[in-house]
């Protein structure tokens, strides 16, 4: 489904000149990276620079970027994102959620701030520490979770070839994790574009449980790309409920990639909300690879002006008797754009698959765009399954109808489109991440001027 899908621009994928910038970047920045000396990540990040050599950056001429024009990140000259000075802790302050007693790691501009962050007291069986540090002490650890990414595109690519830090998170069989883990992620403005890549890899061992947070922030307006990687594995009967905010400014471009790996009877809840940023774009896959594994994707985006929010999805369930569920809304005014892709595989001999998907979006304004392709790929016989996709406005009758009680058009735009938007923000069982996103959520709907409803 499309509404006022406009022409795409296609990218050179190839365009030597970003080629020959980040072959350079590469070869001045690698001998400075985490693990340099470790000969097997080093061969990894080469193998990641002359995979981008191969691909470029993603055209609009591929089936799964069509939407999405990234030809404002290729023409950047990013300079690798060097360790910043380390902001003073008030500065952390609105990327926090109060109340919320958590495992807190910071990272600035990719990399661990240790004077800003508070991992607390960890249980036994729980390991929780940067990238960089692991590493460090043991990089045989980290060998197979960094060596198993497929780099399908130049994004995949150029964040291998400058891999730098990131969290690690490992509970061993049966540990539950009481307190949330909070993974705050800052960018602060340099003097020329940066990019910052920052991978999270999540182990839980057999019933084991978690809540995870990540945060995407900036201080200040300097431009850049961050790129994330989360990788999730979850042995039988692990649960984990994962939580990602970005609300980056709209000079900085956000591309993320989630790959989930389920056992048998695990649970994965994840709730996305895009705020932020220029271009983001954000590719979520899980693959049921146990009997009775269970998917919960949630997101919600909000874009105003001229930013763009691209969501990706795919579930695969492998095995019988899989359950998932998908739910994302999108509120778009001004002349932004959202895309929404999701897709739902069904392998032969997955009976009694249980799957429902639902994308539904709201424009704010005539000049708002969204792209929304729900997808059904069944192999088996014996299943339920049902998706569905909504593009609307606002309703005008409920406008009037609180605009003639006197409340100003801006408000009763906001009450409306909180409303739209709870439904996805109740879902999170963090009161005080639900308490502060029901407060962005009416910061963030676009004015009254780009805002008006269609007669």
């Amino acid at each position: 489904m499309s509404a006022r899908a406009g022409a795409a621009t296609a990218v050179p994928g190839g365009a030597q000149a970003a080629v020959e910038h980040y072959l350079g970047e590469h070869t001045r920045s690698a001998g400075s990276l985490p693990g340099a000396g470790t000969a097997w990540l080093r061969e990894l990040r080469e193998q990641g620079i002359e995979r981008f050599a191969d691909l470029g950056f993603p055209s609009t001429r591929e089936e799964r970027w069509r939407y999405t024009s990234v030809a404002p990140i290729a023409a950047q000259r990013l300079r690798v994102a060097l360790p910043a000075p380390v902001p003073a802790p008030e500065a952390l302050a609105p990327f926090l959620f109060p109340g919320l007693d958590a495992h807190r790691l910071v990272f600035v501009n990719g990399r661990y701030a240790a004077e800003l962050s508070a991992p607390g007291s960890l249980p036994d069986g729980v390991h929780l520490d940067s990238l960089a540090q692991v590493l460090a002490a043991a990089p045989e650890r980290a060998r197979p979770a960094l060596s198993g990414l497929a780099l399908r595109t130049g994004f995949d690519a150029l964040h291998q070839a400058f891999l730098a830090d990131g969290v690690w998170l490992e509970l061993a069989a049966g540990v539950a994790l009481a307190r949330p883990v909070h993974l705050v992620h800052l960018g602060v403005g340099a003097a020329e574009p940066a990019l910052a890549n920052l991978r999270t890899v999540i182990s839980l061992g057999a019933r084991a449980e978690a809540r995870v947070i990540e945060s995407f922030g900036s201080l200040g307006s300097g431009a850049g790309l961050t790129t994330a990687v989360t990788t999730v594995v979850l042995a039988e009967g692990a649960a984990l409920e994962h939580f990602k905010l970005q609300e980056e400014a709209a000079t900085v471009d956000h591309v993320a990639r989630v790959e989930v790996r389920q056992g048998r009877d695990s649970r994965y809840t994840s709730h996305s909300v895009s705020l932020g940023g220029g271009i983001t774009r954000n590719d979520i896959t899980s693959t049921l690879e146990g009997e009775g594994a269970e998917c919960t994707l949630n997101g919600l985006y909000m874009a105003a002006g001229r930013q763009h929010v691209d969501f990706h999805t795919t579930i695969d369930h492998a095995e019988p008797r899989g359950t998932s569920r998908e739910l994302y809304k999108g509120i778009l005014g001004g002349r932004a754009r959202g895309v929404f892709n999701g897709r739902i595989l069904v392998q032969p001999g997955a009976q009694k698959t249980d799957s429902q998907q639902s994308s539904q979006n709201l424009l704010l304004s005539r000049e708002a765009e969204v792209d929304t392709k729900p997808e059904l790929e069944i192999y088996a016989d014996d299943v339920k399954c049902s998706h569905g996709a909504t593009v609307g406005q606002l309703d005008a009758d409920m406008l009037f109808y609180l605009r003639s009680r006197g409340i100003d058009h801006g408000t009763a735009q906001g009450f409306l489109t909180r409303g739209f938007a709870q439904d996805v923000i109740d879902r999170m069982s963090i009161d005080a991440v639900r308490e502060r996103l029901e407060r962005l959520v009416v910061t963030h709907v676009p004015g009254p001027e780009s805002a008006q409803v269609s007669p």
